[in-house]
């Protein structure tokens, strides 16, 4: 949505035009207050107890600045995982003999902690990511909108308790949504606060308990979340939190024979693994997320600014570090050489550098794997393609203390490699194509199908490519973001193919639901 007064108004990734003198007021008191609080040392969270860990902890460095500690974080051991699954389990037995009315009053309360702590929360994520005030902002404000529309789901649909039929007279039916009991929560780093928090919201208004770990790139994101929760009035012992390396506790987590379900953003390696191996006495949810290879079609009709705006910024927004991020673009020969153009002066103009100031568009990338990824992939274009911007790391002032790479633009023929791997770096191929059939054909190939987008003025083109583009989210003629920008009840966010595992999607009408399982009811009066 769009906003009049940043004060009174919500951020989103899409809003535009607003007057954001109050905005960035009230974000630089934030930022003052955060960066007073880097260098602490912080526990794990089980039971409602601080427990520290003999292991070395977690060093959180700012991918801003690298010698800037914002903190260290206990690092957990398997054995503390399975205290934390202990916890979930007795206390998520209590939780779920609650009313859901219950259930949905305390998670309104968290959902209005966040509210409370939005700024904080923003500027955190701006250190800790990378994030830029409106991404870091956005984040903030969907988290809280993520709890409230699945708040809104369980009471529009009566706690999902439905009436049915009868046999005979004196039967007396109905079909009763019921947890499955403990989820693991693995949260990936890139929206550290509103990926954590719809997750687990949804596993709690369920009915569930929660082992929570956050990516180990964004631990003070994730105790924040906590901080919120426990706030609120959840249970202490019904939601934990645990830091560590995935290394060390991955498999501990979702392997733990008290852990009923799964819910996992991050990498189709790591995510089909858990789907494979998770169920083994009997079928378990494992409810996945599992990035894209975001395509964006331009037609020969299509307005040439709106078309470069939106690529632009859903390649470049968070440094193409999003899931949704348009990361090929196949543009209509006959508009190719002045889409190119449009779209080349938009990158230019892009703003690099520190994302905590009010006028940085784009930022580091998360640590030094990620730029090793970027190097090999420049690498890769070279091969057969053309570098026709960026390219390279950026260099000089405080591009030396992070980690920043250029957004890149590279154009590459449609068999090329590159237009298939998911790369989550500022890298965006273009390619040249005859029509929209041959756009879709080539959108098609990748095995990833989460987001999608199409610039034309033709309605009946809109139309066909929705129904033949192989992707669960799809946009059309948006210059606030070709292929991002989903937010809670407006656009749901569900992965085809390599993108996710259930076929229903968060933000939307049938999350809730998947962390619940059916039971039938006959009485006979």
């Amino acid at each position: 949505m769009s906003t009049v007064s940043a004060a009174a108004s919500k951020i989103t990734y899409s809003s535009a035009h607003a007057d954001m003198t109050a905005f960035h007021r009230s974000f630089d008191q934030a930022l003052t207050l955060v960066r007073g609080k880097a260098g602490r040392e912080h526990p794990l969270w089980i039971d409602g107890k601080a427990v520290k860990s003999p292991s070395p902890p977690i060093v959180d460095l700012s991918p801003i600045d690298t010698s800037f500690i914002l903190g260290k974080f206990s690092a957990a051991t398997a054995e503390h995982v399975d205290l934390a699954v202990k916890a979930a389990r007795r206390e998520q037995k209590k939780w779920a003999s609650l009313s859901w009315k219950e259930r949905v009053e305390t998670m309104r309360r968290a959902s209005q902690a966040i509210r409370e702590r939005k700024y904080e929360i923003a500027a955190v994520m701006s250190l800790e990511v990378g994030k830029s005030r409106m991404e870091a902002m956005g984040d903030a404000e969907e988290s809280a909108d993520l709890i409230d529309y699945y708040a809104k789901n369980v009471e529009d649909n009566d706690g999902y308790v439905v009436p049915l039929g009868k046999l005979l007279p004196n039967e007396k039916t109905c079909s009763v949504l019921r947890p499955f009991g403990v989820f693991v929560c693995i949260a990936p780093y890139n929206f550290p606060m509103a990926l954590s928090t719809g997750m687990s919201a949804a596993a709690l208004l369920a009915g569930n308990g929660v082992v929570y770990k956050p990516a180990q790139d964004t631990p003070w994101t994730g105790l924040m979340l906590y901080e919120c929760y426990m706030a609120a009035g959840v249970p202490a012992g019904l939601f934990n939190y645990v830091t560590g390396l995935g290394s060390a506790i991955g498999d501990a987590l979702w392997k733990n024979p008290g852990v009923d379900g799964i819910v996992f953003t991050g990498s189709k390696e790591v995510g089909m693994r858990m789907v494979k191996e998770f169920s083994s006495a009997y079928p378990k949810p494992a409810l996945m997320e599992l990035g894209g290879k975001n395509p964006t079609y331009v037609s020969e009709t299509a307005r040439l600014d709106d078309a470069a705006q939106g690529v632009m910024r859903s390649a470049f927004g968070l440094q193409g570090q999003k899931c949704s991020a348009c990361s090929r673009v196949y543009v209509h020969e006959q508009v190719y050489d002045a889409f190119l153009a449009e779209l080349l002066k938009n990158t230019r103009a892009i703003k690099c550098g520190d994302p905590t100031q009010k006028d940085v568009f784009f930022g580091p990338v998360i640590n030094g794997k990620a730029i090793k990824t970027f190097e090999a992939a420049i690498e890769s274009a070279k091969n057969g393609g053309k570098i026709l911007i960026g390219g390279e790391r950026l260099r000089g002032g405080i591009f030396d203390q992070g980690h920043f790479c250029a957004p890149t633009i590279v154009e590459l023929p449609l068999d090329h490699e590159i237009f298939m791997r998911e790369l989550f770096v500022p890298i965006l191929a273009i390619g040249k194509v005859k029509n929209m059939d041959q756009a879709i054909e080539e959108s098609n190939k990748a095995e990833y199908g989460l987001t999608a987008g199409i610039f034309t003025a033709k309605k009946e083109e809109i139309q066909k490519y929705f129904d033949e583009i192989e992707s669960g989210v799809c946009y059309a003629n948006r210059p606030t973001g070709a292929t991002t920008g989903a937010w809670p009840g407006v656009q749901s966010f569900c992965g085809w193919k390599g993108s996710g595992s259930t076929g229903k999607g968060g933000c939307g009408p049938y999350y809730v639901t998947q962390f619940m399982r059916e039971q039938s009811r006959t009485i006979m009066e």
